[in-house]
């Protein structure tokens, strides 16, 4: 257990933010390390909502990672770049990305940790490396990160907002104009624990921009790029605007043009910071065959 202890300067900011400026730690842990009554203000446990005062004793317990016991497992990776800090993955679909109560197999951390010697220790052992993560059904670009001060560096650019994800979709219907921003909060359904909504209850703000790059006749190629990371956010927010992603059984519908469903979601494009030289890199992960295909059936009918 590490322990750092901090006297406040300043009043009137939220711990979280003004721990995260602090020490090397995310806001997002920051709000854990609260809820789990790490972090003691004068003696006293506090929301991450807490407003420091001046003089304010902060004491914050940081626990060891704990020790990873999922199994390394030698199933292929397709690895766009790979150094001493980071490795970047096109994911590919139907692959998990993380083990999770009754999934320790097949997933990307098994992977990573067959192939890897190290991964950063912040998340835990179900999730050692993860930064991020897409969902199961998602392919594409993704980072793990193989100690704690790049792990660290990387949140910090996704909390900042300059990691830049881009994404390519094919969504039902047809979007009548080029561009456009859905700025519309996210939540938990309160009738579907398992799903996302558009809610102004318990909800994040949550922002997706959005360009046509083709139109076909019943449905539309889009580039998404995200402001904000929630879950399921361009899922949800293309349902939002009455313009499902082709194959989302969760919300949307089948794809008559497909076999199988999972929706037609690719994680196209990163660009972040790396971590030691300060030098911002960018990774494309082609799209997958079966996207290429279902485009090529859908150009067909334009012709």
């Amino acid at each position: 257990m590490n322990q750092e202890i901090l006297i406040v300067e300043e009043d009137g900011i939220r711990i979280d933010r003004y721990l995260s400026e602090r020490l090397e730690l995310s806001r997002t842990r920051i709000q854990e390390l609260c809820k789990d009554e790490k972090i003691l203000v004068n003696g006293n446990p506090v929301k991450s909502s807490y407003k420091v005062e001046l003089e304010d004793e902060i004491i914050v317990e940081i626990p060891e990672a704990e020790p990873i016991d999922v199994l390394p497992e030698d199933i292929p990776l397709d690895i766009l770049y790979e150094d001493e800090d980071v490795i970047v993955i096109n994911k590919p679909k139907g692959m998990i990305v993380h083990p999770a109560p009754g999934i320790y197999t097949g997933t990307l951390v098994n992977a990573l940790l067959y192939h890897c010697k190290d991964l950063s220790g912040i998340n835990g052992k179900l999730r050692p490396g993860i930064v991020h993560r897409i969902d199961k059904d998602t392919s594409g670009c993704i980072i793990a990160c193989k100690n704690d001060n790049a792990h660290q560096a990387i949140s910090k650019q996704l909390e900042n907002k300059t990691c830049h994800r881009e994404y390519r979709a094919i969504v039902s219907g047809n979007i009548p104009h080029d561009h456009g921003l859905i700025d519309a909060p996210i939540g938990r359904d309160s009738k579907d624990r398992q799903k996302m909504v558009v809610t102004d209850k318990n909800a994040r703000e949550a922002r997706t921009h959005f360009s046509v790059l083709e139109r076909f006749k019943d449905c539309t190629y889009v580039d998404c790029t995200l402001e904000t990371g929630r879950t399921h956010q361009i899922r949800v927010h293309m349902k939002y605007i009455q313009h499902p992603v082709l194959g989302d059984l969760k919300y949307g519908s089948p794809c008559k043009y497909m076999e199988t469903n999972g929706q037609v979601l690719h994680a196209y494009q990163i660009t972040f910071v790396h971590p030691t030289t300060q030098k911002e890199m960018t990774f494309q992960a082609p799209l997958p065959e079966y996207f290429e295909s279902l485009l090529e059936i859908l150009r067909g009918q334009n012709d």
